[in-house]
């Protein structure tokens, strides 16, 4: 679980001295307040993990909402994003439910996050077209804070989702009861060829 931690504490808005495990992230590296993940992204990667520590069923969003607390209605919209850049399978219908759109190894944490977050314009200068501010001919800070946002995305093209899952049981114990709520793949493909007969 580094890579969460280290997800967490990039994106928490606490100092570097109260956020930074020095375990995860070496102290030669402060972590910075303002490079927040939004809610839309933080609700994104935990939809993933939920479903990628339940990788033989069919996960319904009720199930993921309950077990993280996040509004259904604020989710579905999540996981219709999640499906249309084919990170999720979703299947529509009363017996209907979301999986992974492919292996856990193969969906990068630097390419969900540049999917799911509307902006990375750290400060006003980012914007070319909306950049009013007098100095930016002579000042050298969207330099910098572009080297450190190109660091920042360096570590996270490192990992996938399945670093992030290396533990499925202990995973699948915090995520609790509603955990439980899931209906087997191998349950819909029985019901659909039963049907089709």
């Amino acid at each position: 679980m580094h890579v969460r931690a280290m997800l967490n504490c990039l994106a928490t808005s606490s100092g570097a001295s109260q956020c930074c495990d020095a375990s995860v992230v070496p102290a030669a590296v402060p972590c910075p307040p303002s490079m927040r993940l939004t809610d839309h992204t933080d609700y994104s990667l935990r939809t993933l993990i939920y479903v990628a520590v339940h990788p033989d069923e069919l996960v319904h969003v009720q199930s993921v909402a309950d077990a993280f607390d996040i509004p259904k209605n604020h989710l579905v919209k999540i996981v219709q994003k999640l499906g249309q850049l084919g990170f999720l399978h979703t299947v529509r219908g009363r017996s209907g439910g979301i999986r992974l759109g492919r292996a856990p190894e193969r969906i990068g944490l630097g390419e969900v996050v540049r999917a799911m977050e509307p902006d990375f314009a750290l400060v006003e200068c980012f914007h070319q077209g909306d950049n009013a501010c007098v100095i930016t001919s002579a000042c050298h800070l969207r330099g910098v804070l572009g080297e450190a946002l190109r660091s920042y995305f360096a570590v996270l093209d490192r990992y996938t989702l399945a670093d992030l899952v290396n533990q499925p049981n202990v995973l699948r114990r915090l995520l609790g009861d509603a955990a439980a709520a899931v209906v087997p793949v191998s349950d819909i493909k029985v019901r659909r060829r039963a049907t089709s007969v």
